[in-house]
């Protein structure tokens, strides 16, 4: 039996994902604002930190973090959760899955990280400056410019992960680290974005997806929780695109 911890455990891809772990056997341990078993606010380095404490005390190791929690309020809640509590939950549960024989890591990003984005916003996240970042982020808020924060934080992710995945603290000690990236999933984050026809066909304007439009969150969950089991040895700093087709509609052989 494999010990699995899912940040932002309690509605969407991440309760979708804790049950189908348990399904399978695993134990999985879920974390989010409240409903979880454990219960952390990673908005502050303080949450991020208890979360980091609790799981040290009560485990020898864990055998794979799926870093799901994110939200979509463009706001700085947006950078402090999706980049930086996210970055602070790999690298503080790291130790624990250098312990375990087969450890993985996955997060949660978005094909949001191909839209427009802040290039200020995603290099203070980059150089680790989130009084910087927050700042930047506000900043935005108070330009009408909030519409490039969520696409900011989940590209300033994706940056990161490349440039860890295959150095010496994650590859080179056994640990493959990856991203997902799904396009518009049936939410409770998104649910006010897509209640109406009219917002629906707006969205999918915007986020085109050929494949079978929208999903549902077991969608992605099923490839999270493929990327945390031990079939996935080769893997290494992918961004996957679960997305209906988004990416290769926008960016179409630009990736060659």
């Amino acid at each position: 039996m494999r010990t699995i911890v899912v940040t932002g455990s309690a509605s969407g891809i991440g309760r979708a994902t804790l049950r189908l772990l348990e399904q399978r056997g695993d134990r999985a341990i879920g974390v989010d604002l409240h409903d979880a078993e454990i219960e952390a606010d990673l908005r502050t380095q303080d949450g991020r930190a208890s979360m980091v404490a609790e799981l040290r005390a009560r485990r020898h190791h864990i055998d794979g973090v799926v870093a799901n929690a994110g939200v979509a309020h463009q706001t700085p809640d947006d950078v402090a959760v999706n980049f930086f509590g996210t970055v602070a939950t790999l690298e503080g549960l790291r130790p624990l899955l250098a312990a375990s024989r087969a450890p993985r890591a996955v997060a949660t990003a978005s094909m949001a990280s191909l839209m427009p984005s802040d290039a200020e916003l995603v290099d203070l996240c980059l150089a680790g400056d989130e009084a910087g970042a927050l700042e930047r982020a506000a900043k935005l808020v108070e330009a009408r410019q909030n519409d490039l924060i969520y696409a900011s934080s989940k590209a300033a992710l994706c940056r990161w992960l490349r440039r860890a995945a295959s150095g010496k603290e994650w590859a080179g000690a056994g640990i493959p680290l990856n991203a997902i990236a799904p396009g518009v999933v049936e939410t409770p984050m998104v649910a006010s974005m897509i209640g109406t026809e009219i917002q629906r066909a707006a969205m999918s304007a915007l986020v085109p997806m050929p494949l079978n439009g929208f999903m549902r969150p077991e969608v992605p969950a099923h490839l999270l929780t493929w990327l945390v089991s031990e079939k996935n040895s080769h893997l290494c700093g992918q961004v996957i695109f679960v997305d209906g087709g988004s990416d290769a509609v926008i960016r179409g052989d630009s990736t060659w």
